[in-house]
């Protein structure tokens, strides 16, 4: 019996998204600002969910050991082009807050939103011959239904 973990990332997006980025568009809209902690060059690792899927399937088609396995596309986006994303679609301010300022702002994600959480997906193109195919996380985050009500 051969048994994998698939591993994912800090985002994992897509229509129907109930993750982390939904948690920052809900904070930028009761703040009316969406921050970002210091410089804003920590990197989120991300993925569409079905490129994240298809790690899944192909891990179990191939009977593939020696995981675990990271269903990453994007090695990392910066967290400053997230907040920027964001406060463009909602029309609010986007502004640095300090670590101290960011417990206030992000509440009990604060944290996560100054974590610098990059990560490669090299060993399971390789031994999976995976290959993302969905948008990334900025160009996903740029639809509406991302920031609807």
């Amino acid at each position: 019996m051969n048994a994998s973990t698939v591993r994912l990332p800090p985002s994992t997006h897509g229509h129907g998204d109930h993750g982390f980025v939904p948690i920052l568009i809900r904070i930028a809209r009761e703040k009316g600002a969406s921050a970002y902690v210091g410089d804003g060059r920590n990197r989120w690792a991300a993925t569409h969910r079905f490129d994240a899927a298809r790690v899944y399937r192909l891990a179990l088609e191939r009977g593939a050991s020696g995981s675990p396995f990271h269903a990453v596309a994007e090695e990392g986006v910066p967290f400053k082009e997230i907040a920027r994303m964001i406060g463009r679609r909602l029309n609010v301010p986007v502004v640095a807050k300090s670590q101290d300022e960011a417990a206030e702002h992000f509440d009990w994600f604060a944290m996560f939103a100054g974590m610098d959480l990059p990560a490669s997906s090299a060993r399971t193109r390789k031994l999976l011959g995976w290959e993302p195919k969905q948008a990334g996380l900025l160009a996903d985050m740029d639809h509406p239904s991302y920031f609807e009500p």
